[in-house]
């Protein structure tokens, strides 16, 4: 059950679900993209994931962990990315075709809303005291901002590079581009360049996620790389809050080599403001950034760890296990299947009490 103590489980313990989670019915055909649970304005939990299959699934999931599949939207090439507008009525929808789509979930319908002139890798809807739109980021290195009401961008910026991910919190957002480009914008009025960052991380970023303070002020971010670090970088206080930390590594062997994954996602958790990784170990891990300390980590499953999400009370951790590619086509086994899983996560997720 989600409940407050989160004892219950599902199952029994196998190669492919060794934590013992509730699994997700009918998950996509090939690798999952993404992952996005509906927000607060509404109150049953649903769970839409997009695919290298071309297609956006959504599920209502039921306060048992039973998984119900509501609705399915196809697009001409795989998708990238998903996410919700604020009230929950629609979905976004980005894809290799260059373009986005509005899928709104009352109608089942969709329609174009967004297009770029290379694959559109990242989607978030911009909820702000003066405007809504949706922010896409593109393969063709520009950020577009868009009123559904008009077909051409509401404003256009460029990167220094493809985007390779971003996350938004009004009123920040943050992009991460190929060469390990990082910039900071500010939304409130107007979206524009805050500053671009310089981080110790030296290789490319993989995913990123804002953080809020104690005043739920969002003021900082976690990015992760593809040699299993992530970096805490606080934008407004001194760089002696700001750390890195290594996950998603195997303990050293007898030669003394260690194997290195990478960070594919990063989750804040909505109440607690602990963090979630998922790796291409195949395992997640709970982190307390304030108290540099982990958590809890999670057995290994058969194939890496490839998205994650917190629904909107941080009840439920959601998580999709998928072959992410990273040691090519040779490594692909078509006999592992594509999963999603649901844990009750509230306790789990807790800091610990200082002594």
């Amino acid at each position: 059950m989600f409940n407050q103590s989160g004892t219950i489980r599902s199952g029994t313990a196998s190669s492919s679900n060794p934590m013992q989670d509730f699994e997700v019915v009918s998950p996509p055909d090939d690798s999952i993209s993404s992952l996005k649970f509906s927000p607060a304005s509404l109150q049953q939990n649903f769970l839409v994931a997009g695919s290298w299959d071309c297609n956006v699934r959504c599920w209502e999931v039921e306060q048992s962990g039973k998984t119900v599949p509501k609705s399915i939207q196809s697009m001409a090439a795989p998708i990238l990315d998903v996410c919700w507008s604020d009230d929950g009525t629609k979905v976004f929808m980005a894809s290799c075709d260059k373009t986005a789509k509005c899928w709104d979930l009352a109608s089942n319908q969709s329609i174009a809303v967004a297009a770029h002139d290379a694959p559109i890798r990242t989607c978030h809807w911009i909820k702000g005291t003066t405007y809504s739109c949706l922010m896409t980021g593109s393969w063709d290195k520009t950020l577009k901002f868009w009123d559904l009401r008009n077909p051409k961008p509401a404003m256009t910026l460029n990167l220094p590079e493809k985007c390779y991910c971003a996350d938004v919190d009004y009123p920040m957002a943050v992009v991460g581009t190929a060469g390990r480009g990082l910039i900071v914008y500010q939304l409130e009025g107007s979206p524009r360049e805050f500053k671009p960052v310089e981080l110790s991380l030296k290789y490319q970023y993989r995913c990123v996620a804002i953080f809020r303070d104690k005043k739920k002020i969002p003021t900082g971010f976690a990015i992760g790389s593809t040699e299993g670090r992530v970096a805490i970088h606080h934008l407004n206080q001194s760089s002696k809050d700001n750390f890195t930390f290594k996950c998603h590594r195997t303990n050293g062997s007898p030669n003394g080599y260690q194997d290195i994954y990478a960070v594919n996602d990063i989750a804040f958790h909505p109440v607690h403001g602990t963090v979630a990784t998922v790796g291409a170990d195949g395992t997640f891990g709970f982190w307390d950034k304030d108290a540099r300390t982990k958590l809890k980590s999670s057995e290994t499953m058969e194939q890496p760890i490839i998205r994650c999400c917190f629904n909107h009370n941080g009840q439920i951790f959601a998580y999709a296990v998928s072959y992410d590619w990273s040691k090519g086509h040779e490594y692909y086994n078509p006999a592992k299947k594509n999963s999603i899983f649901l844990r009750p996560c509230y306790d789990e997720l807790k800091p610990k009490a200082s002594p």
